[in-house]
C-alpha cells in the first residue's frame, strides 16, 4: 500500500488513539500468567501485539475476543504455560521476543522464537546474556533471531544495563518472578516503566530506588481488568501536525500520560509549542488524560540529549519532521538506539527527509537538522518502519506538492486507523494501490 498526501490547509478535532502498544504487549503477556480471569478492554490489535497473541496461545492459553478490542485471558498462572507444537512467530515485533525470551526462561522446556526478516536483524543478545547469567539456557543466532530458550532453576541476579532499555528491563523482571532469590536491574536512565507499575498492580513486590528496581519472587500475580489508555507515540504524529500547521487545533482524551512516555511533549514545549497535558484519572497504576495542542507560532531548534532520549526514542521520526520547521539548529546526540529498531532509523530518516529538501546530517549518535527549510512533495519509502511511514505522511502535509510514501501498510503494526484519524481531522491522505 501507498500514501497519497496533499498539502493541509486545514486541521481540528478531538480524536482518540488506540490503546497503547507497550501496555497492551505487557497486559496480555502477564495476564496469561496470572491466576484467573483477565478482562483487557481497548486492547490494540495491531500487527506487533497480534503476534504477542500468536503466541500466548500458543503456549497454551485460553484467550477469548468478544470484539477486535477486546481479550477476555484465563490466565495459566505463573507456572502453567505448555511447550508449543511449533517455533513461536513474533513476527515483526522485539517486544513479544525479548519479552517471552525473559517469561521463557522460568520454564524447563525448549522454546524457539522466530520473527520476519526485519525482526532477525535486531540484537537478541542483549537479552540472553542476562538470562543466561540467571540459570537460563539461551542460544541465539550470530546474536539474532532464531533464538532458542530452555530455562527452569533461575538464580537472582543484580545486572546493570549497559544500554536504557525497557525491553531489555522487563525481560530480566520477568524472568526474576522465577528466581530463588530477588533480582536487580540497574538503568543506566530512566526508561518506560509499564512492566514494573503493572506487576505491582497485580500483586508482584518491585522496588525502585534510584536508577535500582528489583523484583522478588512470586508465587502467583492477581488476574486484572481494565481499560488500555491511548498511546502516546500514536497522539505525537497527531500533535506534531497540529503544530505545523497554520490555524490547527487537536485534541486527544484518553492518553496514557506516564512520564516516561512523554519526553517527546517536553522537547516540544522547550521548543515553544504549546501543547497542554491534563492529568485526569489513573488506571492500572498509570496516569491518564486529556493532550491540546494547537498551531505552534514559532519553533524554536534545540539539543537533545541524555536522560530525555529513551523517554521520546520511538518519536524521535517525527521528532525530526517538527525540527525542519524550527529556527537554528537542532542536534541529536546519544540516540544510537536508534539504528537497531524496525530500521536504522537515523540513516532512513536522513535519507527520506533529504528528498523532500530537509538539511539533515547523520552522526553515529543522531543527526543535526538545520531549519526552517521547506519541504517540498517527493517520493519517499518507508523502510518497512511503522513509525517512520507515519512521521513522512505528516511531513507530507506541509510540503509542496503530492507525496507518496511507498511501503506504508507497516503502519498497521502500530497504529491501525491512522489515516481514517488523519481524514476526520481534514488532513487529504489516501490510500492508493
Amino acid at each position: 500500500m501507498r500514501l497519497r498526501i496533499q498539502p493541509a490547509s486545514r486541521l481540528s478535532g478531538a480524536i482518540s488513539v488506540p490503546g497503547d502498544k507497550s501496555i497492551s504487549h505487557r497486559t496480555l503477556l502477564l495476564a496469561a500468567l496470572a491466576d484467573g480471569i483477565s478482562n483487557l478492554q481497548g486492547w490494540l490489535p495491531a500487527a506487533d501485539c497480534e503476534a504477542t497473541l500468536r503466541c500466548v496461545r500458543a503456549l497454551g492459553v485460553q484467550v477469548e475476543r468478544p470484539a477486535r478490542d477486546h481479550l477476555v485471558v484465563h490466565g495459566s498462572g505463573l507456572k502453567g504455560l505448555q511447550p508449543a507444537s511449533e517455533p513461536l512467530d513474533c513476527g515483526g515485533s522485539g517486544t513479544t521476543m525479548r519479552l517471552l525470551m525473559g517469561i521463557l526462561a522460568g520454564f524447563p522446556f525448549p522454546s524457539m522464537l522466530v520473527g520476519n526478516p526485519q525482526l532477525s536483524r535486531r540484537p537478541m543478545e542483549r537479552v540472553a546474556q542476562p538470562l543466561r547469567r540467571m540459570g537460563a539456557e539461551v542460544f541465539t543466532t550470530e546474536g539474532h533471531a532464531p533464538v532458542r530458550v530452555r530455562g527452569g532453576s533461575l538464580r537472582g541476579i543484580q545486572y546493570e544495563l549497559p544500554v536504557a532499555s525497557a525491553q531489555v528491563k522487563s525481560a530480566i523482571l520477568l524472568a526474576g518472578l522465577y528466581a530463588d532469590r530477588p533480582t536487580t536491574v540497574i538503568e543506566p536512565v530512566p526508561s518506560r516503566d509499564h512492566t514494573e507499575r503493572l506487576l505491582g498492580a497485580m500483586g508482584a513486590t518491585v522496588q525502585r530506588e534510584g536508577n535500582s528496581i528489583t523484583i522478588e519472587p512470586a508465587e502467583q500475580l492477581r488476574s486484572l481488568s481494565l481499560t488500555i489508555p491511548g498511546d502516546p507515540s500514536s497522539a505525537a504524529f497527531l500533535v506534531a501536525a497540529a503544530l505545523l500547521i497554520p490555524g490547527a487545533q487537536v485534541q486527544i482524551p484518553g492518553v496514557l500520560l506516564n512520564p516516561t512516555r512523554l519526553g517527546w511533549v517536553e522537547a516540544w514545549q522547550a521548543m515553544g509549542a504549546p501543547i497542554q497535558v491534563i492529568s485526569e484519572a489513573e488506571v492500572g497504576g498509570e496516569p491518564v488524560g486529556l493532550l491540546t495542542t494547537a498551531a505552534a507560532a514559532r519553533l524554536q531548534a534545540i539539543e537533545i540529549a541524555g536522560a530525555i532520549v529513551p523517554r521520546m526514542i520511538d518519536e524521535f521520526p517525527i521528532f525530526a519532521v517538527v525540527a525542519t520547521q524550527a529556527e537554528g539548529v537542532t542536534q541529536v546526540r546519544d540516540a544510537a538506539e536508534l539504528r537497531v529498531k524496525e530500521s536504522d532509523r537515523i540513516a532512513a530518516l536522513a535519507m527520506e527527509l533529504r528528498r523532500m529538501g530537509a538539511q539533515i546530517e547523520e552522526h553515529p549518535d543522531g543527526f543535526t537538522v538545520y531549519g526552517p527549510t521547506p519541504l517540498r512533495g517527493a517520493v519517499v519509502h518507508s523502510h518497512g518502519d511503522h513509525r517512520l511511514a507515519m512521521a513522512l505522511a505528516i511531513a507530507g502535509l506541509i510540503a509542496q506538492g503530492e507525496t507518496i510514501v511507498e511501503d506504508a501498510a507497516c503502519i498497521a503494526d502500530s497504529f491501525p486507523g491512522f489515516v481514517e484519524a488523519m481524514q476526520a481531522l481534514g488532513a487529504e491522505i489516501e490510500p492508493v494501490s
